[in-house]
């Protein structure tokens, strides 16, 4: 039986609507080179205030994928 081996990469991503556009962004980016994605895990978030106004979105992402071979 073959065993799956999986990677896990850091990423960061922004959104200027919300977290989650910031998350989706994140896998977008990163399906472009790794193949295979599994799941993705939100380790941060955090926003830029502007005026007592949420400009922009930021999330700190780990994205996990299966190794072929």
């Amino acid at each position: 039986m073959a065993m799956k081996v999986v990677k896990v990469i850091e990423v960061i991503a922004s959104s200027d609507k919300g977290f989650s556009e910031a998350t989706q962004k994140a896998v977008d980016h990163a399906s472009k080179t790794v193949k295979n994605i599994k799941s993705v895990n939100v380790e941060n978030m955090n926003g830029k205030v502007e005026n007592n106004k949420i400009v922009s979105y930021a999330v700190n992402v780990k994205i996990a994928f299966e190794i072929e071979g």
